[in-house]
Parts: structure tokens; sequence; C-alpha cells
């Protein structure tokens, strides 16, 4: 194995949080009650639909940061938040503003040390570039839904990766901390690694909270895959 490419959003860095403290700061400089928590889950409750239309013909093809725009409208009409369009852009923005796990910097650093390392994420571009800016996340090379238009878990993306790295599906690892991109990237041939955020979704998450395939690799945290994979150590 030469390579490692990660899913972000959920994996590398922790979207609900910090979309939640943004929001709290929005709300203590405007002075309107703003129900941070609520309007995270559902922004992210929006994530895989708005994709799903791109990604079967509904809508043509529209970045991350689009659609996540959209949705936005969506929510703040539903919810009769009323923003101007600077602050509409600013709350759009928080996406690129997310913060780390806490062994997200390290553990990339040390598995950059042996192998190329990766994203492999449905954000565009420049969104995953102030993402990385932002988090301080040691990236050798940025693979997102733009550069292949498409998104996961459509195969040109996973195979798209592996051709612009000049390797084999069987050299590549994805690293998730969601089954269902692990299983998407298992059927084409990529090795895998399950990390588990029981976070993700806050205190009532019920999905992803351990392996649910057969992953090559089975991990606490991207610091001990680091660990495991120096080792040899798989479960």
């Amino acid at each position: 194995m030469k390579a490692i490419v990660f899913d972000v959003f959920g994996t590398v860095v922790d979207w609900r949080s910090s979309l939640i403290a943004q929001f709290a700061e929005l709300a203590r400089e405007t002075g309107q009650a703003i129900p941070g928590e609520t309007l995270a889950d559902e922004w992210r409750g929006h994530y895989a639909p708005s994709m799903d239309r791109v990604r079967h013909g509904e809508q043509p093809w529209t970045v991350l940061d689009d659609l996540h725009r959209q949705s936005l409208d969506r929510l703040l009409e539903a919810h009769g938040l009323d923003f101007d369009e600077a602050q509409r852009q600013r709350i759009n923005r928080f996406w690129h503003r997310l913060e780390p796990w806490p062994d997200s910097v390290a553990g990339l650093t040390a598995l950059r040390r042996h192998y190329t390392v990766g994203s492999l994420t449905n954000g565009n571009l420049s969104l995953m570039l102030d993402v990385a800016r932002h988090a301080e996340l040691p990236w050798n090379v940025l693979f997102c839904a733009d550069l292949f238009r498409h998104y996961k878990p459509d195969r040109e993306v996973y195979l798209g990766a592996c051709d612009l790295l000049g390797l084999p599906p069987g050299d590549v690892m994805l690293c998730a901390a969601h089954n269902s991109d692990l299983s998407a990237a298992q059927a084409l041939g990529l090795k895998t690694a399950f990390i588990p955020r029981p976070h993700e979704y806050g205190p009532r998450q019920t999905r992803d909270l351990h392996a649910e395939g057969d992953w090559d690799y089975v991990a606490k945290d991207i610091l001990d895959l680091a660990i495991r994979l120096r080792s040899g150590d798989s479960a």
C-alpha cells in the first residue's frame, strides 16, 4: 500500500461542533435567537439529498459550496430567520472553518512519513483548501469532488483518485468513519480502514458506531491507525 485517502467531513473534522460554535458566535453578535444545534443537524441532513439530485441528473453539476447555500436559504426560511446577503455568505462559509478531531493532525502527520496522504471528499477544492488551512491538516494532495465532477459514492471519485496517483486500487486505502463510503471503495478494489466517530452526529447518534463490514483495518482514531499500520495489526 502506497497511499491513504480520507473522507473529511466527520472523519477528519468535527463539522457539527464547529457549526454550532459559529452559530453561537453569530447569535452573540446579532442578538438573534439562533437554534444552532437544530440548524447544524438539519443543514447536514440536506447534504446527501442535495448531492443525490446532482448524481441522478435532476440538477446540473453544482459544487458543494453552492449546494450548501441552496440548503441554507431553505433552512433560514423554514425557521423564519432573517439574514441579509452578507450574513448568509458568512454563514455558508462556516463550513470553511471546521475544527479537526483531537487526533487528526498528529495522526495524518505520522502517516505521511510513510504514505502519500490525501483527502477524498465531496467538498470542492476552494472549500477544502480553507478547511485544510484552518485545521492545519498536513495533506500531500487534495482530491475533491469538483476534480471529477462526481460525488461519492460514484465510482469516478474513487477510481479517479487512484488514476491520478498512478496507482492500482489495491495500493490505495480509504479511511472513513462511514461504513457506506468504505463499502463503495471496497467494491472497487481499494483497501479500507474504519475509525469510529461516535459523536459526529451528537449525543443521539445511532449509525456508524462500529465497523459493519470486513474492512482491512479498524482503529480507534487516525493516530491509532498509524500505529497499527506500522505494527501490522489490523484488528
